[in-house]
C-alpha cells in the first residue's frame, strides 16, 4: 500500500539530506582549503597542518586527520565513503523527519 504520511515525510527529509551528505562534505573540506591541488595557503587547511606538522617533528603523519581530509580534498570521497554517508545519514535524517513532522 501507500506509505503513511510519517514514512513519506521522513523520505523527503532523509533523501536530501543524504545527497546534501554526499554533495556537501567534499564542498565543505574543499572551502576549508584542501583543493585538488593541495592545500591553500593561508587557509584552514593551512592551519590544521601547520599544527599537526609541529606536533609531529615536522611531518603529518599518515591516516591524520590532515592527511584523510587532504585525501578526500585531493580525490574525493571513495564509495565506500558514499555509501556510509548516504546510508547513516539518510537514515538518521529519516528519523529526525519522522519526529519533527
Amino acid at each position: 500500500g501507500n506509505p503513511s504520511p510519517a514514512t513519506a515525510e521522513a523520505l523527503c527529509v532523509g533523501v536530501p539530506a543524504a545527497g546534501l551528505a554526499l554533495c556537501g562534505v567534499p564542498l565543505g573540506i574543499s572551502a576549508m582549503g584542501f583543493k585538488a591541488s593541495g592545500i591553500a595557503a593561508g587557509s584552514m587547511a593551512a592551519k590544521m597542518m601547520s599544527a599537526a606538522a609541529i606536533a609531529n617533528n615536522g611531518g603529518v603523519a599518515a591516516g591524520s586527520t590532515v592527511a584523510v581530509l587532504q585525501s578526500i580534498g585531493a580525490a574525493g570521497l571513495s564509495a565506500g565513503a558514499k555509501i556510509g554517508l548516504s546510508s547513516t545519514l539518510g537514515w538518521l535524517a529519516g528519523i529526525v523527519g519522522a519526529k519533527w513532522f
